[in-house]
């Protein structure tokens, strides 16, 4: 069982879950920062389920670990969501035609209102919590381990954010359900991925972003020579057991 707790990073309120906290042997060790974000109409508590598998799957390598859930910036209460939030508004008619006509290719260019709102609040987030842990060790640690990811419109804040926001490289990258925005920034950008491990992972079957605008991500990331493992499933927009078991895997790695 997890114990999050409530934290305002810069801009952003969190739900802060420290594993270390719950008596581990292993509480004064090294740590890592793992900063998880939900997806457009989700409530802000919507990853810690996610967060609740890793922690069971890791054991006592989970208390290496702070994993940090942001809560998005935007209410969707106006929209008939009292718990939705999203980190930038999004025009869900002109989604859907797109998803209908099989027409992403302008979405995939676009650079999304409120983008670089968004970037800047989670990199400040990822900066501030990165400096409370290094002053909670004292400076002992040379470097940081950072993992950054999210789910949908979370998979694709976090990706611009590695791309473009002033945070140190991601060592690790995870892109549950998400796709290409902002093309052209990107791809300028991906130098910046050389030293990052990336997982993606995207449903067969998902109604909301197509099959297809994963492997557009798939793709830009293979052409750039980026550490990337490409995961499909059968199934909608969600996130499956294997992508948590296998980016618990990954994480393990880092402790």
């Amino acid at each position: 069982m997890i114990h999050p707790r409530k934290v305002r990073y810069g801009s952003l309120d969190s739900y802060v879950i420290d594993p270390a906290d719950e008596g581990s042997a292993r509480a004064g060790s090294g740590r890592g920062l793992v900063v998880l974000c939900h997806g457009y109409g989700a409530p802000g508590t919507d990853m810690m389920g996610i967060v609740a598998e890793w922690v069971q799957l890791l054991g006592d390598a989970a208390s290496r670990f702070r994993f940090v859930c942001p809560i998005a910036p935007h209410s969707l209460a106006e929209l008939g969501m009292p718990d939705g939030r999203a980190w930038w508004p999004l025009n869900m008619a002109r989604l859907m035609e797109a998803v209908q006509a099989r027409r992403f290719d302008q979405l995939h260019q676009e650079t999304p209102p409120g983008i670089d709102q968004a970037r800047e609040a989670l990199t400040e987030l990822i900066n501030a919590a990165l400096g409370e842990m290094s002053e909670t060790s004292g400076g002992r640690e040379a470097k940081t381990p950072l993992a950054i990811g999210g789910f949908s419109q979370g998979a694709m804040l976090t990706m611009d954010t590695a791309l473009r926001g002033e945070i140190p490289a991601p060592d690790y990258l995870m892109q549950f359900s998400g796709t290409v925005i902002c093309q052209a920034k990107w791809t300028a950008a991906l130098k910046r991925l050389e030293h990052t491990r990336v997982y993606q992972s995207h449903g067969t079957i998902d109604p909301i972003l197509p099959y297809s605008s994963a492997e557009r991500l798939r793709d830009l990331l293979g052409a750039a020579g980026i550490d990337a493992e490409f995961h499909s499933f059968e199934g909608p927009h969600t996130i499956d057991l294997d992508s948590i078991v296998a980016t618990a895997q990954t994480l393990r790695s880092l402790a």
